[in-house]
């Protein structure tokens, strides 16, 4: 093992995958090394207090203890472990709760391996990461509870401002993004774009914001941020 090695606990009780999983990890990248397997939520907090890894992966349906809460109790016990879901299921429910119990991201089962441990990279450098269909969703939802903010003002309140719909759906996603405080390497992780096209995004604000720098940008955008 590398002296710098990311240390992972993988938790899933279908022991045919979680076997392959730690075969296909480590054979892709021999700078992350599985320290544990763990085949319900019960033994996946205890390997989680006991080994102390830098990135504990789970399923969200587990015997014992399932996985959203196993990540309450794990940030709990511990909280220096960066936790993601590796999941086939993408409901709205479970997204929203494992996030916000301390899950810094949410994948499903069918992403590619290469795409797995670029995110266990990203996600072990404190990255938030979510697979595409469901970063989609996630984000699409806060754009329409800013429409619904936007349509419920009274008149006399001040809505939405005027450049706001000046904007592509995609510089809203951007814009939103930036005003909840992430930065474009984020954002990129997030919406599965690369970095450049976010940057190309950013600029085109900074353009039709009429704006000269990140921190006006920040300033201008603080209306999205309810």
């Amino acid at each position: 093992m590398e002296h710098n090695a990311i240390r992972i606990l993988l938790a899933d009780d279908q022991v045919l995958f979680i076997e392959s999983l730690k075969r296909v990890i480590e054979t892709m990248d021999p700078a992350i090394s599985v320290v544990g397997i763990a085949h319900d939520g019960e033994e996946a907090i205890r390997m989680a207090r006991e080994l102390e890894p830098d990135l504990v992966i789970l399923d969200v349906r587990m015997p014992k203890i399932d996985g959203v809460h196993a990540v309450e109790h794990i940030r709990r016990l511990q909280g220096q472990s960066k936790i993601i879901m590796l999941t086939t299921f993408d409901d709205d429910e479970y997204v929203h709760e494992a996030l916000a119990k301390g899950a810094c991201g949410y994948l499903l089962k069918d992403i590619e391996p290469q795409k797995l441990v670029d995110a266990i990279r990203a996600a072990a450098a404190g990255t938030v990461l979510m697979s595409e269909t469901i970063a989609s969703k996630v984000i699409a939802q806060m754009l329409s509870k800013t429409s619904e903010k936007t349509q419920s003002t009274p008149r006399l309140m001040k809505s939405r401002p005027d450049w706001y719909h000046e904007l592509s759906y995609r510089e809203r996603e951007v814009a939103m993004l930036l005003a909840k405080g992430l930065d474009n390497h984020e954002i990129s992780n997030l919406m599965f774009l690369a970095e450049q096209t976010v940057k190309n995004h950013v600029s085109s604000l900074y353009k039709k914001l009429d704006v000269k720098d990140r921190s006006q940008l920040i300033e201008k955008l603080k209306p999205l941020r309810d």
